[in-house]
This record gives structure tokens, sequence and C-alpha cells, in this order.
């Protein structure tokens, strides 16, 4: 079915929506070359429609267990071409087939070039999947216009786990507790590896269950949205300052900020792709990362107690804050790498020795 890209702004790309059906969401661009059934899966991404910018797509189909969420939380997929016979000998389906099964919408033959560079220009923003059984283009074009930002939007509930839950480990030298504001299976994964027994709490959890005896640590994950949009959250984090070992990734790592007293402000396009250059400004050593985040910690925001660890090599942002006197310290991109590099994995090994000390 032909259908219609239309952004906020007004621009207007061509291509086809060969589900059927469109929808709505942050048009943003990833530049990893390969991970689409990972990328479509992370909870940060929900609320985006993901412009993947390597024109080949579903290549190697899906797979059992590279899912970071148990279906599809991206509200769209955008891409140049997508093929409807994956070429691997463990592809249990094609990505046409599972997002379709998920009611999520895709678009092909677009000009993902000169979207990329669009969004790149005039900044990530809202954009409509218009079809042609949607009605005119006019009506596109004003139902874009109406479309809610980014800014301002809380979207932890939507993607956070509902109850408790425990990811036990016999081995473990810790228990930590995880605050959910929509985490990766991946990092779940790794924090256990790294030896710690998990307990898995939602994201409106108050800081009296964090900080309960039983507790070594406390970690602070990925999700989507606006971080200023999270008063509540800021608030329980920042009850637990002082009290436990802390650990955030990406939204983590900005809610530290705020608890910290600092602010976070949105980025033009933002940083999304496994080969994001960062350097680790102790060591000097440069890493490639994995990043999916729209907003960024305000450097002249943070107190003269936070010093910047990491900074991004692209735009100089802030990608690593720690306290100069507790043990607290967070993360703007994805150490476990889920997809891409793994040159950032020793931040779980840091966090296990923070706990030892």
């Amino acid at each position: 079915m032909r259908a219609h890209l239309i952004l906020k702004d007004g621009a207007v790309f061509r291509g086809r929506a060969p589900l059927g059906f469109g929808g709505s969401g942050e048009a943003v661009f990833t530049t990893s070359m390969t991970g689409y059934q990972e990328i479509l899966t992370d909870p940060s991404f929900f609320g985006q429609l993901v412009t993947m910018t390597f024109p080949e797509q579903g290549i190697y189909g899906i797979h059992r267990g590279l899912q970071e969420a148990d279906h599809p939380l991206a509200r769209g997929l955008l891409c140049r071409r997508l093929t409807s016979s994956p070429a691997h000998v463990f592809a249990e389906t094609d990505v046409g087939s599972w997002l379709r099964k998920h009611r999520t919408p895709i678009m092909t033959e677009l000009d993902t070039r000169a979207l990329t560079l669009h969004i790149r220009d005039r900044g990530a923003q809202p954009a409509i999947i218009w079809t042609e059984a949607d009605g005119s283009l006019e009506g596109g074009v004003q139902k874009a216009s109406e479309l809610p930002g980014m800014a301002g939007q809380a979207l932890c509930a939507a993607v956070s786990c509902k109850d408790r839950w425990e990811m036990p480990n016999p081995d473990a030298k810790f228990r930590v507790a995880v605050l959910d504001g929509g985490i990766k299976a991946s990092i779940l994964k790794l924090l256990r590896l790294a030896g710690l027994s998990l307990e898995i709490f939602p994201w409106d959890t108050n800081a009296d269950e964090l900080l309960a005896p039983r507790f070594n640590g406390v970690f602070l994950s990925n999700g989507p949205g606006d971080p200023a949009a999270l008063p509540s959250m800021q608030r329980e984090v920042s009850r637990l300052i002082g009290q436990r070992p802390i650990f955030g990734i990406c939204l983590g790592h900005q809610l530290l900020a705020h608890a910290l007293g600092g602010s976070t402000f949105k980025l033009p396009f933002g940083h999304r792709g496994a080969n994001q250059p960062v350097i680790d400004l102790e060591t000097g050593r440069i890493e490639i990362t994995a990043q999916n985040h729209g907003f960024a910690v305000g450097e002249d925001s943070l107190p003269g107690d936070v010093e910047i660890t990491h900074r991004h090599l692209s735009d100089n942002t802030v990608e690593g804050v720690r306290h100069k006197k507790l043990p607290i310290f967070g993360l703007q991109h994805h150490p476990e790498a889920s997809p891409g590099p793994h040159d950032a994995m020793g931040a779980f090994a840091r966090f296990v020795e923070m706990m030892a000390r």
C-alpha cells in the first residue's frame, strides 16, 4: 500500500506500508548496521519510529533470544528495503510477519538518506505513517502538525514491570535492587553474570523498598521519555543518595543527575547506534559504544561534588558522571552492547567492586 511519512514540520517522504496500516511516534534514526530485533524490542525506543540508516533490513530474520523485551516496543520501523526471505539457518520468521503479529507498522521504499539528513538538520520530531487509506495528504499533514513532542513525556509506566520479581543467582556475591524504568533483558543478564542476585521493582517504587537491609546496592535502568518529566522518580532516587552504592545507565544516569542537583536537556537528534565514540577522561581510552537516547545531562548544571568521567567525542556532551565522595556513578551509553561493541562492559565489574569496598 502506498504511504507517506509526514513529519510535524510538514516534510513529506513517499514510500509504502506493506502491512496495510500506519502509526505515529517520534521519528529518529539509528546508525546501527545490524541489530534491528534488539532495537525494536528495546524499551528505550518506546514511542519512536525508528529509521534504520543501513538500507537492507531483515536479512537474518528473527531469532529466539535476541529480544530485549517479549514484543516490539518501538512504534514503527522505517527502512529502505525489507526482505521477506531471511537467509539464516536459525531464522524463525521474517521481520514483516513478526511485526504484523504485534501490530507494529512498517514503512519501506523510503529515501532513508534524505530522511536522516532532514532529522539531523531539523531535529528528531513527531511523525506519522499516513497510508492512502487514511485520507488526503493534506489531512495527514494537519494531523502530523498536532502530534506532541517527546519533551515532557513520562513513558516509564508503559514499559516498566508491574510487580516486583526476582532473578536469583546461587553464586551471588551481592543482592541488588533494580529500579525498572524500561530495562533491557541484556542488562539484567550481565548484572547477573557479574555475580549479582537481582530484585526488579516497578518504576514508581519508593526508596524505602529499595533500601531494604538485604540490598547491597541499587541499579537504575535505562528507559524511554523525558527524565525531567519524572519528578517522583527523581525524588525517590534523591532519597537513595548516600545510603547505598548506585549505578545508573541511560535514563538511570539522567535521573541520578537530577537527584544530585543537575538537569537534562533534549538533544537535536540524539545519539542512537552501535558505533558511538566515547572517551574515558580518567584513562584517555576511547570506547566505541551502543547508545539510544534523546536527552543528555547539562554539564553546567552539575554541582561541585559531581565530576564528569566520560564525554561523547562527536559533540562533547556528558556521557558519564560520578560522585567525588560517595559510591555513585552513571553512564549515558549502554555497556551491555546489545547490539554493538563490548568496549564499555567493564562498568558492571566496577559496580561490583564498589559494593565490595
